[in-house]
C-alpha cells in the first residue's frame, strides 16, 4: 500500500493547493526536481555540451527505464517534445493514401482531429467514429464489425480527456492483431495511472507525456514502436540524429525507434521525465492506480450528493479523472471560484472533444482528476467548496 505521508512529504506542492488537475499537468516529487536542478546547475556552470557528455551514462539509461515503465525493449522508445509531437510522429509516418479508412473514437482529443481533418483534405482519406457502449466505452464489438480491406490504421484514447472513462485498450488490441490493421493507441492519461503493457495490450505505436500522471516536467514524453513494426513507417523528416549520410547522395536511417527522434532536446526533462518513471515504478503504478481509483468514486460519490450537480463521467471502468456541471454557472467560473479557494482544476469544452461534446450536448464541464497524493481530506474540501459554489 502507499503511504501517503511520505508521497505528500515528497511533493512540496501539496503545502500550498489541492491539485485536482494530474490529468492536465500534476504535481512533480521531490527525486524529478532534484533531477532536473542536478542537470541544470551543471549546465550553468560548465555549458552544455559539456554537462551533456558528463550526463552521457544517464541519458543513455533514459531509454531503458522507459521500456520498463510499459514493459518494451530500449531500442523501441523514442523521446519527444510532448505527446502531441509523438503521435504527430508515428501518424504520418503512416503510408496512408486517398481511400483508406481510420477508425477512432467519440471521445478523440481534438489536435488528433486535426491530424485525421487535415489527411481527409490532402490525401482523401476517411474517418469513421466507432460508436461507444451503453456505459461509454468504445464497442469493442461494433470496432470488429466496421473492419474491411480499407482500414488502415486503429486509433484509440486510451483515458479521454473528459468523460473518466478508462477504454478497452487491451481487448480493441486483439481485434487489430486478429485483422492485421496497425493500432496507435494514445496513452497520454493513462501512463503513470494505471498499468500499461505494450506486449499485453498489442499495439503497434504508444504515445504518452511526462507531465500530467506520470508527474513528470513539461515539454517533454515519449514514444513506442513496436520493433516489427518499425519498417512500415516512413519518417517525415530526418536528420543527424535519425539518419547517417554515408555518403554525399546516399543515407540510412536508425534501426531503432530513435529515427523519429531529433538531436536537440531538453536533456534536464528528458531525466526529469526518466526520474519520474522510476517514482512510479517505485511505488508500484497498480497500487496508485487502485488509489487514484479510490479517490475518483469518492470524489463522485460526493458530488453526487450536492443539489445542483451533475457528474457526467461514462465508463464500466472509471479513472481519475471526475467531470461534472454545477447548474448556474459556467465551468469557467467554477474553476476561478475553487482557484480562490486553492483548490485547482481544469476545464473541458466542446473544443476539447469535438465529436463526444457535441453528441452528448455538453457545452463546458468541470474536470477534478485526482492522484495518489491526494487525500480524503481534501476530496471532502473540495466537494464542500462546490457545495457553497452551487
Amino acid at each position: 500500500m502507499i503511504d501517503v505521508d511520505k508521497l505528500r512529504a515528497d511533493t512540496p506542492g501539496t503545502d500550498n493547493v489541492i491539485h485536482l488537475n494530474s490529468a492536465g499537468s500534476s504535481l512533480m516529487p521531490l527525486p524529478v526536481i532534484d533531477a532536473i536542478r542536478s542537470y541544470l546547475d551543471h549546465e550553468i556552470g560548465y555549458g552544455g555540451y559539456e554537462t551533456q557528455r558528463s550526463f552521457k551514462n544517464e541519458l543513455d539509461l533514459v531509454y531503458s527505464t522507459l521500456g520498463e515503465l510499459i514493459n518494451a525493449e530500449s531500442h523501441e522508445m523514442a523521446i519527444s517534445d510532448s505527446a502531441t509531437r509523438a503521435w504527430d510522429m508515428a501518424f504520418y509516418s503512416l503510408p496512408l493514401e486517398a481511400g483508406d479508412r481510420i477508425l477512432t473514437t467519440t471521445t478523440e482529443y481534438v489536435s488528433n482531429w486535426a491530424a485525421y481533418l487535415q489527411l481527409r483534405d490532402s490525401k482523401g482519406i476517411t474517418v469513421d467514429v466507432v460508436p461507444n457502449t451503453g456505459s461509454g466505452e468504445l464497442d469493442v464489438g461494433a470496432l470488429e464489425s466496421m473492419i474491411d480491406d480499407t482500414v488502415k490504421l486503429i486509433t484509440l484514447n486510451h483515458v479521454p480527456t473528459n468523460s473518466g472513462v478508462v477504454n478497452p485498450a487491451r481487448a480493441v488490441g486483439r481485434v487489430a492483431r486478429e485483422h492485421g490493421v496497425p493500432y496507435l493507441l494514445d496513452a497520454c492519461q493513462s501512463v503513470g495511472q494505471l498499468p500499461i503493457d505494450v506486449a499485453e495490450i498489442g499495439c503497434d505505436m504508444l504515445t504518452t507525456t511526462s507531465r500530467k500522471y506520470l508527474r513528470g516536467p513539461r515539454g517533454v514524453g515519449f514514444l513506442y514502436i513496436r520493433s516489427d513494426f518499425l519498417e512500415h513507417l516512413s519518417p517525415v523528416f530526418v536528420e543527424l540524429l535519425t539518419a547517417t549520410v554515408v555518403l554525399p547522395d546516399r543515407y540510412e536511417l536508425r534501426h531503432d525507434a530513435r529515427r523519429f527522434e531529433t538531436w536537440e532536446k531538453n536533456y534536464a526533462n528528458v531525466l526529469g521525465l526518466s526520474a519520474a518513471a522510476e517514482y512510479a515504478m517505485d511505488l508500484g503504478v497498480a497500487d496508485i492506480w487502485e488509489r487514484i481509483q479510490s479517490l475518483g468514486s469518492m470524489s463522485r460519490m460526493l458530488l453526487g450528493e450536492i443539489d445542483g450537480v451533475t457528474v457526467r463521467d461514462l465508463g464500466a471502468v472509471k479513472c481519475g479523472i471526475v467531470t461534472f456541471e454545477v447548474e448556474g454557472r459556467h465551468a469557467l467560473e467554477v474553476r476561478e471560484l475553487l482557484s480562490e479557494r486553492s483548490i485547482n482544476v481544469s476545464i473541458s469544452t466542446p473544443l476539447s472533444a469535438p465529436v463526444d461534446m457535441h453528441e452528448r450536448g455538453i457545452d463546458g464541464l468541470v474536470r477534478a482528476s485526482v492522484h495518489a497524493f491526494n487525500t480524503e481530506e481534501e476530496i471532502d474540501e473540495f466537494a464542500a467548496a462546490i457545495g457553497v459554489i452551487s
